[in-house]
């Protein structure tokens, strides 16, 4: 059994009367990167804050690597906080010093390498995330892409054993946040360091973190890898990742019909950063006017149904667009050919006719779903990933409405 390089038992904190942190109990493993994701205002940035030494607990204990950081004192503790390295929410680079000098300085801090040793780390740094020769501007010259590659690179510039990210990507557009996230994966892999990070970006961070924590009323309500994340049926979590403000514990908001084009595109972005692979799935209610008895029944109603039936089925982070009075669009990250096959497989043993017409007579007739299927390629076109699973769409399920 692994042995957690970070560990919080009980670790409680409150602020001027009101308790942030109420008992948090947190395992993180050296090599991998551990998210932690949760509500705005929650304490997310104030548990990374007690990993640095920044902030101490009022009750419970952490221990880093075997050491219980409330008994480290003086140079120990010095010296244990040398092996980590934080980046900052909005860069916290300083304006008035060169790119150079805001890389070099953490080293120069330390006082323990010559001007030419410093000067070759900091180059090296450089040409690894790509910067370029910008060694002489300031921050005010500098996108903020580049600005977030500059605050990445000071933060590995002493090769720290541990990298603490509070939401690296804040600010940026979704093209930049990708590339961030990948620039992060890369590292992480080329490098070994543990890191740590704290993001709203879901489902980003389920591509390149291999645990994920979720923090929710100041304690820690789940802890795992993104698949065990997306299997599990705590209703708390699938509000949480699917965006919905739901404090009554009301059934969430029925899908919508919508553009899935731009969720086709952002899957491919992910997917060519991270290569990973997802499918699409078309489901179509092949025989709706003849279940119906007329054409101008209430076909949107089943339309609508037969979505919400299948949104309840998948993965948190699987989306179901609405895309025709009898059609559904499924797109699953993560999600080869023949595993999208088996989501097919299994929406055919839980889906309910009746339930989804809405008829409550017998009808001598049986609804018939058809399921296309399409693996995105490397180049994939969102019509021509459709049209690709329309030409492959057999029956995979029929049944009687009564």
């Amino acid at each position: 059994m692994k042995t957690p390089f970070i560990q919080f038992a009980g670790v409680t904190k409150a602020f001027n009367g009101h308790t942030v942190l109420q008992g948090i109990d947190l395992e993180i493993y050296q090599g991998e990167i551990t998210t932690i994701i949760g509500k705005s205002g929650g304490g997310k940035s104030v548990l990374l804050k007690h990993i640095m030494g920044l902030l101490r607990p009022d009750a419970g204990r952490i221990v880093i690597d075997g050491q219980p950081l409330g008994q480290l004192k003086g140079r120990a503790r010095r010296r244990l906080r040398r092996r980590f390295s934080y980046m900052f929410q909005d860069s916290a680079l300083f304006d008035s010093m060169t790119v150079f000098e805001n890389i070099a300085l953490p080293i120069q801090e330390r006082g323990r390498m010559k001007a030419d040793e410093i000067e070759a780390r900091v180059h090296a740094r450089m040409r690894e995330l790509d910067l370029g020769p910008i060694d002489n501007e300031y921050p005010s010259q500098l996108s903020g892409g580049m600005k977030k590659r500059v605050a990445l690179a000071r933060a590995l510039v002493t090769d720290p054993e541990v990298v603490l990210f509070d939401e690296p990507t804040t600010g940026l557009d979704p093209v930049r946040k990708n590339s961030v996230h990948a620039m992060i994966a890369e590292y992480q892999q080329k490098l070994g360091f543990t890191a740590v990070l704290i993001s709203h970006e879901i489902p980003d961070v389920f591509y390149f973190s291999q645990r994920i924590a979720m923090l929710h009323e100041g304690r820690i309500i789940f802890t795992g890898t993104p698949n065990d994340l997306q299997c599990l049926s705590d209703p708390v979590v699938h509000e949480f990742i699917q965006g919905f403000e739901n404090p009554n514990g009301d059934s969430p908001e029925p899908v919508r019909q919508g553009s899935w084009e731009s969720t086709f595109n952002a899957e491919m972005a992910r997917m060519q950063h991270h290569k990973v692979s997802f499918a699409l799935v078309v489901l179509t209610i092949e025989n709706l006017a003849e279940i119906l008895g007329q054409e101008d029944a209430d076909a949107p109603g089943v339309a609508q149904r037969f979505a919400d039936r299948i949104r309840a089925q998948l993965r948190v982070t699987d989306t179901c667009s609405l895309a025709g009075p009898n059609m559904v669009l499924l797109l699953l990250p993560f999600t080869n050919l023949s595993q999208a096959k088996m989501v097919c497989a299994k929406l055919g043993r839980t889906l309910n006719g009746q339930e989804i017409a809405g008829i409550q007579s017998c009808q001598e007739a049986c609804m018939a779903i058809s399921a296309g299927v399409a693996e995105v390629q490397g180049n994939g076109h969102p019509e021509r990933t459709l049209a690709q699973a329309l030409e492959r769409k057999e029956i995979f399920y029929q049944f009687s409405v009564c």
